[in-house]
């Protein structure tokens, strides 16, 4: 076996990834065969965060006149997970991405034009292999459609105002999702204590 810190063999490699997929299907079964009361707990905890971290970063979003507000609302139904650990990792991966996505969006619209297809296919391939190569895998997919709405989607006024209020939108949205989930999943651990300590 290679120390910790040795470079993986592709065998080693092809095993841990193989490994990591059968762990997460045996999570997912895991969480299927939940009773339905818990299920439906965890359901309406995680419906909870997500209608109050989407409405407070639309509700902040709007009153401040940013473009499209609704990116805020959007970005924090992403991130929102039902584990607040889980809710962090999407919301780094969301916020790298979308960083890298807007560099490759601005790169493809200042070598282009919005719409141009052989710009957007350029910046897509470049942003997608720059996460693979910089080990952030998980954020190549949302820096890919960052990069697509950046270049795609018609907007007027300077070039770098798109990937900028974008990015802007994504870090509010985050925020106030990572915000609620912290405290709605204090409420929930405390429901769970609760539950506990009559049988304790």
């Amino acid at each position: 076996m290679s120390p910790p810190d040795a470079p993986l063999s592709r065998a080693e490699a092809a095993l841990r990834v193989v490994r990591l997929r059968r762990a997460q299907r045996v999570f997912e079964r895991l969480f299927r065969d939940l009773p339905f009361g818990k299920r439906l707990r965890t359901g309406s905890f995680l419906a909870f965060k997500g209608a109050l971290g989407a409405s407070v970063a639309f509700a902040i979003g709007h009153a401040l006149h940013t473009e499209q507000a609704y990116w805020a609302a959007i970005s924090a139904l992403a991130v929102t997970q039902p584990r607040y650990l889980e809710s962090r990792g999407a919301s780094r991966d969301r916020c790298l991405g979308t960083a890298l996505g807007g560099a490759a969006g601005f790169a493809g619209l200042w070598l282009g034009h919005s719409g141009d297809v052989l710009s957007f296919a350029l910046a897509l391939a470049a942003v997608t292999l720059v996460c693979w190569a910089a080990n952030v895998a998980q954020a190549a997919r949302i820096a890919g459609i960052t990069t697509a709405i950046v270049l795609l989607v018609p907007a007027e006024g300077p070039l770098w105002e798109i990937p900028l209020f974008r990015f802007g939108e994504v870090i509010l949205g985050t925020i106030c999702a990572l915000l609620v989930g912290w405290m709605v999943t204090r409420l929930e651990e405390r429901v769970e204590h609760d539950e506990q300590e009559p049988g304790a």
